[in-house]
């Protein structure tokens, strides 16, 4: 047949196939001509074509690259690769390449294909199968062709070594127990005068070091001053234009020399004793007006910060970065902003000498560079410059964008809250902050601020004068009227009769009309917004019994909210009017100020709060085909749909009904305040998350069956607690730190021995137990985490899961490494609460995740042999 007259034969010309698919105005033409040119190569494929078999492999490698499958075509690469001919392999090894990778079991038949290739006379040939080799190696194949290519590492021929170094870094990554064995010759490619041989090496060293501690030891030893004679003769080299860019020789290998020494000297202080003065003169000489000198620069100043240099090069390095600030690249000031945040725990006095570019810095019009510096910022405050830098940022804060403006308010307020130096200094600086921004004030922000008010008697009376004046000013801010309308109606007798007036203040005109049109602008202005307006009608209430003479007024604007369609206003407008109009007698002592706010114990439940709703807040990312599964703190499986759940269609267990969770902080000030704004609808018992959630986040498989009542299940990741509470508990009880639960008979002092808990090949997890007398449901377990491997374990993270009858909270690691063999342990306790004890044993799931040498590693497990009585 002549194959002219097919366009869709086996002996179509590739740039005829291309030229037909772009030809192709619809997918679906796109499809059809896809379709006849994999059949025809199908049709070569069982008539054992060889004429045309690489140009169907060029055709099928184009098609691969549209999103086609091309599966029927692997082993015509492995036809190609065994031909005779260079370009025969070349496109053999190409379609090995792309249509193959290392999980695919028809790579096991290319290895010895491989290894004829790896020792053929033909350098061409030898660079083909390294190339291949360093895309798709597999552990086995690492280890079969590892004395292969350590013996190529050796040629004369520097494009061969090239590839052979690139070539081992993807077998010590397979199989770091390799890594020994490619020591020597990495060493000795340090030796060569090509660049590229150089750069591979420089590379093979870095991931040899990484892999191995031995190795790491061992290139300290004979590396360190090959690699400053590298980096000399690249610096005080003469123009090359081959390796030119920008007038740098070779930035390239800067870069990946000056990466080597930082992963060297780190924690040595011999090796980074050596490598100071060639760093220096790097650091010097090295022109920063090129992006090629400033990516060297950038490089130099991490490794000086890496290392154990002396304090004058690291001073030396932050005065780069300091130019960097200066840079008209946003990307340089960008990278500058980060690396001296890392550098704030080395050296934060030479820092701060370039507090004033930093501070430019925050006022930039990019708004990555603003965040970043903002952050820097907060970093670089101390109880010395505390009050320049908070006044730089306030009066930064009123031209600032609004966009930026909730990140800056949010930083200010907690400069002033960690560094205040005197109540007088807070307030102001907190007055400022509602005046400019109020609208962007979180809510435990201006709550603590109520707090401190109200523990200050001397300063009452300068807070509310002060509120008042700015809420004539800045009436517009919700914040700034939330604080002023309450201490007017707490403190409304020292406004009108200034009591209580400061040597810095100066008097004041406000009668009690006055200080009820404040109240009633404030009640008009915010008709949308609930919290405003209740806070505003007890404020009239209050000062109806501190200012007699308004009693009327004040009754009539309280009136106008009967018909009010909210109904806790218009509940409040009806009880207060029946106050002010019938019981005279009990009003004044009704409406005394509040109690001093005890601000210790409001501190200690914001903090407990503000943590257990960023571990709650967490949300769980997608997992990754083919990769592990990376579950963040505090997740939880969304509950089951509502109609499933009142039919109890669910496959999880049914969830027990549970009380409403405890008040945050910003709660607990409204019902100090009287003010119960929660939505009628959310106040049910919410649907909690069913046991299959441990299942679901720890993938360990099927719940155990349990007798009983079904529970439940938390998982705890470190640093978190979770309550779980059985009954709805008075939230005065609360507040009262009152009103606690019986004492529970005491416990026998008993003695539990530790036990081995989880035992791999990796790793070893042993408790220990300790129970503190007469509490008998809690017990403090002590884990010990020991690795059983040769190389170190890093990013180490336990985590635990218990059912909903436990109530669990993990305390911070001591360190996220587990050192190696065994020669160090990682220690972790657990605070475990069993609400069951004596009728149900503790129960536990764990999952450790961790890397070595780079790859993510998961182990999990279950616990189930607990000492009885737990």
């Amino acid at each position: 047949m002549d194959l002219s007259m097919n366009p869709f034969s086996s002996g179509t010309r590739l740039r005829d196939m291309i030229r037909a698919i772009r030809a192709s105005k619809t997918a679906a033409e796109e499809r059809a001509v896809v379709r006849r040119e994999c059949a025809a190569i199908r049709a070569a494929i069982s008539e054992n074509d060889q004429d045309y078999r690489h140009r169907n492999m060029a055709k099928l490698m184009f098609i691969h690259m549209l999103g086609y499958p091309t599966h029927f075509g692997q082993m015509e690469c492995l036809k190609l690769i065994a031909a005779a001919g260079f370009p025969e392999k070349r496109i053999g090894y190409l379609g090995l390449t792309l249509l193959l990778d290392e999980r695919q079991e028809v790579l096991m038949l290319v290895t010895n294909s491989l290894k004829q290739d790896l020792n053929h006379s033909n350098q061409f040939i030898v660079g083909l199968a390294l190339c291949a080799l360093g895309n798709i190696c597999s552990a086995e194949m690492a280890r079969d062709l590892a004395p292969e290519v350590e013996r190529l590492l050796e040629t004369r021929d520097p494009n061969t070594k090239k590839k052979a170094a690139l070539c081992s870094i993807r077998i010590v990554r397979k199989v770091p127990d390799l890594a020994e064995n490619f020591m020597g010759s990495a060493a000795s490619l340090l030796k060569e005068k090509h660049h590229g041989v150089l750069l591979s090496a420089v590379q093979l060293c870095t991931e040899l070091c990484k892999a191995s501690i031995e190795a790491l030891e061992y290139l300290r030893k004979r590396c360190v001053e090959g690699l400053v004679r590298i980096l000399r003769d690249v610096s005080n080299s003469s123009y090359a234009p081959e390796y030119d860019i920008a007038g740098i020789t070779d930035p390239f290998l800067h870069i990946q020399v000056l990466r080597l020494m930082r992963t060297l000297g780190q924690g040595d202080a011999d090796c980074s004793e050596y490598v100071n003065d060639i760093l220096a003169q790097v650091a010097t000489k090295t022109e920063s007006n090129k992006n090629a000198g400033n990516a060297i620069l950038y490089e130099c100043v991490e490794t000086i910060m890496g290392i154990e240099a002396t304090s004058g090069l690291r001073v030396l390095a932050i005065n780069i970065l300091g130019r960097f600030l200066s840079n008209r690249d946003n990307n340089i000031r960008y990278v500058a902003l980060n690396m001296l945040m890392k550098a704030m725990s080395v050296d934060t006095q030479a820092v701060q000498r370039h507090r004033s570019t930093i501070l430019e810095c925050v006022k930039d019009a990019d708004v990555s560079i603003r965040k970043r510096a903002l952050e820097l910022v907060y970093l670089l405050v101390n109880d010395t410059n505390v009050k320049p830098l908070t006044k730089e940022l306030v009066d930064y804060l009123e031209v600032s964008d609004e966009d930026f403006k909730e990140d800056l308010t949010a930083k200010i307020c907690l400069i002033v809250e960690k560094f205040s130096q005197d109540k007088l200094w807070y307030l102001d600086q907190m007055f400022k902050v509602l005046s400019l921004s109020g609208n962007f004030v979180k809510d435990d922000v201006w709550h603590a601020l109520i707090v401190l008010i109200s523990n200050a008697s001397e300063l009452q009376g300068y807070s509310v004068r002060s509120l008042y004046k700015a809420l004539q000013a800045c009436g517009a801010q919700e914040s700034l009227v939330r604080v002023s309308v309450w201490c007017i109606g707490e403190y409304g007798e020292m406004l009108v009769n200034n009591i209580s007036m400061l040597d810095v203040e100066e008097p004041i005109t406000v009668t009690e009309s006055d200080a009820v049109d404040a109240v009633e602008l404030a009640l008009k202005r915010y008709s949308v917004d609930v919290t405003t307006r209740a806070m505003c009608l007890v404020a009239l209430l209050k000062l109806s019994s501190r200012f007699p003479p308004t009693s009327e007024r004040i009754q009539e604007i309280v009136v106008q909210n009967k018909g009010n369609t909210v109904l806790e206003l218009q509940q409040r407008s009806i009880e207060f009017n029946s106050i002010i109009q019938r019981h005279q007698s009990i009003k004044s002592s009704l409406l005394e100020r509040m109690p001093v706010l005890d601000e210790a114990s409001y501190l200690v439940k914001r903090a407990t709060s503000s943590q257990v709703t960023v571990s709650l807040n967490k949300s769980a990312p997608a997992a990754t085909p083919g990769g592990s599964l990376k579950l963040p703190n505090g997740v939880a499986k969304p509950p089951p749909a509502p109609l499933a759940d009142l039919l109890d269609l669910s496959s999880d267990d049914t969830p027990a009904t549970t009380s409403a969770p405890t008040a945050a902080p910003n709660n607990f000030l409204h019902d100090l305040l009287g003010i119960d704004l929660t939505d009628s609808s959310s106040t049910g018992g919410a649907p909690s998350a069913s046991t299959d959630i441990l299942m679901d986040l720890l993938s360990i498989g099927s719940p155990p069956v349990q007798n009983g009542p079904p529970t439940t299940s938390t998982v705890i990741s470190p640093g978190q607690a979770v309550t779980k509470h059985a009954s709805a508990t008075p939230q005065v009880f609360d507040l009262l730190d009152g009103l606690a639960p019986s004492t529970p008979l005491p416990d026998e002092q008993t003695a539990y021995p530790p036990i081995t808990a989880f035992q791999s090949a990796t790793l070893k997890i042993t408790f220990n137990f300790k129970k503190q007398p007469g509490k008998p449901q809690e017990t403090t377990m002590h884990v010990s985490f020991t690795n059983l491997m040769s190389a170190t374990l890093t990013d180490f993270m336990f985590q635990a899961a218990v059912p909903k009858f436990i109530q669990l909270r993990l305390d911070p690691a001591s360190s996220s490494t587990l050192p190696a063999s065994g020669k160090g342990s990682v220690t972790q306790s657990l605070s475990v609460t069993n609400n069951q004890h004596g009728q149900k044993p503790i129960a536990m799931r764990i999952r450790i995740s961790y890397k070595v040498n780079g790859e993510d590693r998961l182990e999990q497990g279950q616990i189930s042999n607990f000492p009885a009585g737990l």
